[in-house]
């Protein structure tokens, strides 16, 4: 269930991006107003803004961000505007970047994989695969000297969100041992990390994201990157679940920790995403 709140469609594409503009008028840009627009749009609505204020103007409404803008909230926002297939280019392309290819061979293949399947996604479970499925992962891993990761791949990446899930309970009743901590005895590295993220999010994606949020802002410093990639990505889909795995599992709203954790106009763009909290 997202957070988003898209305001009324009282102003248009055109409107927004008039308001826009004159929010980037004078002597610095008024963030605030800014923030306040975009915040409350949807992908088609950014999409439409962007048409309507390339038409007006004869410029690119993300290089005007990216000249107006500074900082956390810069990030934020730019990261924000494209659709949700879009933004996962970019940022499976920051973090290739980021990253030394050489190792992380199954790491990627693994990542290729997951993006190239097609997957049946629905909630139908079909319980006789999943226990086979649990079986040939035993047969790669725990019952073998060494691992055929090529297995691991294959179902993690070829199975639905809810046969995957179905594939754990499976593997626990069959063989006495969490599939979480067969990855963990039978992988290493980049590709062990990437395993457990795809089945952690299978079990309970907003208690795994609700984490990843937590050990983002715990400690000294914030890790703002990852607060705002978890945060804008999630907020169109399912924020409303990680909001309420995040009260229950740390006793405070998600909402109050931002709050704390981040400052003035950056943290205005994530609270206004987040909407209003709301305790289970």
């Amino acid at each position: 269930m997202a957070t988003l709140s898209v305001a009324p469609m009282l102003t248009s594409p055109r409107d927004d991006a008039m308001q826009l503009y004159r929010a980037f008028k004078g002597f610095g840009c008024d963030t605030t107003a800014v923030v306040k627009i975009l915040a409350h749009r949807d992908a088609t609505q950014r999409a439409l803004i962007e048409q309507e204020y390339k038409a007006i103007y004869s410029e690119e409404l993300n290089k005007r961000l990216a000249s107006e803008l500074s900082g956390d909230v810069k990030s934020a926002l730019l990261l924000w505007m494209p659709d949700p297939a879009g933004r996962d280019a970019i940022i499976v392309r920051q973090s290739l970047a980021a990253d030394n290819v050489i190792n992380l061979k199954a790491a990627t293949e693994l990542m290729l994989a997951y993006m190239n399947a097609i997957r049946y996604e629905g909630t139908e479970v079909d319980w006789a695969m999943a226990e086979q499925d649990a079986m040939s992962l035993y047969k790669a891993g725990e019952k073998r000297v060494g691992t055929d990761e090529n297995t691991f791949i294959r179902i993690f990446c070829e199975r639905s969100r809810a046969h995957l899930a179905a594939v754990s309970t499976a593997y626990n009743r069959l063989y006495g041992r969490s599939l979480e901590k067969v990855v963990k005895s039978e992988t290493s590295g980049n590709f062990e990390f990437a395993l457990l993220t795809v089945l952690r999010c299978a079990e309970n994606p907003g208690k795994y994201f609700a984490k990843v949020l937590h050990k983002a802002m715990k400690g000294m410093g914030t890790d703002e990157s990852t607060l705002t990639r978890v945060i804008v990505t999630r907020a169109e889909i399912d924020m409303q679940y990680i909001k309420a795995e995040y009260h229950k599992k740390y006793g405070k709203s998600l909402n109050d920790a931002v709050q704390s954790e981040t400052t003035r106009h950056y943290r205005e763009f994530l609270l206004e995403l987040l909407g209003p909290t709301h305790h289970p």
